[in-house]
């Protein structure tokens, strides 16, 4: 019993260190439009539009934007799985 609180234990605490890991990793993704910045633990620090958005088409930047979120996001799942496949751990769906 001691031996699985033990692990269990260890295994939390390569956790927060993962986390603290990825909170410290920044991707970019960007097009033409916009570029948005992610953490590695996938909270968005940034979004730039590029555009001059006095002559620029309002439904193209809110696609553009929602492309490049969701293209960083994926990055980030990419980078969180391949990190945490280091340590022997699995995400689910990855």
């Amino acid at each position: 019993m001691f031996d699985k609180m033990k692990d269990l234990w260890e295994m939390k605490k390569k956790m927060e260190e993962m986390k603290k890991e990825l909170d410290g990793i920044i991707l970019e993704s960007e097009d033409n439009l916009v570029k948005v910045a992610i953490s590695g633990s996938q909270e968005v620090k940034s979004v730039t539009i590029k555009a001059d958005l006095s002559s620029a088409d309002k439904t193209k930047i809110e696609l553009s934007l929602t492309e490049t979120i969701n293209r960083a996001i994926r990055e980030s799942q990419k980078t969180a799985a391949t990190k945490m496949g280091g340590m022997g751990l699995k995400l689910p769906g990855a």
